[in-house]
């Protein structure tokens, strides 16, 4: 008896699968370039993972070098120096924080802005002018930034000397480039995040709005009393997914900026940086793999913290 109950399950899910994919086949086509996609480059990658615990050489591959003794050897190199290490972290962490932060605030007041202006054309046009920076290199950058910065033939040292201050070594000189760094990274993103905050916008109902202008409210305390608090879920949203890259930093972006200039380390030497600098450089790339490993577990432990705190302090804006 339970086998054929069992039987006509089996069968029952064969049909109903059936019938799923013949009503809705079309969307199951759609969806499958994305499936394949973060297969290939997302979870069958992931075999990878076994250098972490091997001794790699080139003939032997990543499947074919010994293991490492220790296992967990190739974690060493990055905590054997441990001021180093804590240096890399602490750039990396305060950095992202301060990527995340100030990018936001642009971000939404230009979002806020741009859902304030009733030409559609105008904010369209604007909008991809805001947008064009996102392709730009770091590499190319950072050539427009030589050309502003470079001590003696930058724009900036030559308006500062024209009229008659001290030109100054922004290259030799780590405590600048924390606001530099800001500067660059809103640069390159904050037109594009603003999408995000002006699709929100566009979804909050007008009679909130029109109900604020009937009761007296002024532009300002409109943003403040209803636009700010509709982003709120937005803002946690992608906070909450930043949390899972906090460890990670942008390598191309320090090299294409700095090239990694030795008297901006203090500042510029991330963990990413300093995985290249110790390890990829010299073909150590078990060291690189190991590092990842932990910035990804590392990531994936603050987002599920994270998000348990968060939904016991507001559930309807926890990710899951």
């Amino acid at each position: 008896m339970k086998q054929l109950k069992a039987g006509r399950s089996k069968a029952g899910v064969g049909v109903s699968f059936l019938n799923a994919l013949k009503r809705d086949g079309s969307l199951y086509v759609f969806a499958l370039p994305g499936v394949v996609f973060l297969l290939a480059f997302c979870y069958f990658p992931m075999a990878g993972l076994i250098l972490v615990f091997k001794n790699y050489n080139f003939r032997g591959g990543i499947f074919g070098s010994p293991w490492a003794e220790p296992l967990f050897q190739n974690f060493l190199f990055f905590f054997n120096s441990f001021d180093r290490a804590l240096r890399a972290t602490r750039n990396t962490v305060f950095l992202n924080l301060l990527y995340f932060g100030v990018t936001t605030v642009v971000s939404a007041a230009l979002a806020v802005m741009l859902a304030d202006i009733k030409r559609r054309n105008f904010v369209k046009i604007t909008q991809s002018i805001m947008f064009f920076p996102f392709f730009i290199s770091w590499m190319a950058f950072g050539s427009i930034l030589q050309s502003v910065l470079n001590y003696n033939l930058g724009t900036l040292n030559s308006i500062i000397a024209f009229f008659g201050g001290r030109r100054v070594d922004f290259y030799g000189n780590p405590n600048y480039w924390w606001t530099i760094l800001v500067i660059c990274q809103v640069w390159n993103q904050a037109g594009y995040s603003s999408i995000s905050y002006y699709a929100a916008l566009t979804g909050i109902d007008p009679t909130y709005y029109e109900a604020a202008m009937v009761d007296g409210a002024g532009k300002w305390k409109q943003i403040t009393a209803i636009t700010l608090p509709m982003l709120r879920p937005t803002v946690i949203m992608l906070f909450m997914l930043s949390l899972g890259g906090m460890l990670r930093g942008n390598l191309t972006m320090i090299m294409g900026l700095t090239n990694l200039n030795p008297a901006l380390l203090p500042v510029t030497d991330i963990i990413d940086v300093f995985v290249y600098r110790s390890g990829i450089r010299s073909g150590e790339l078990a060291f690189s793999s190991a590092i990842s490993l932990y910035q990804s577990v590392v990531g994936f432990i603050l987002v599920m913290v994270s998000n348990s705190i968060l939904r016991k302090i507001d559930r309807e804006n926890a990710l899951f």
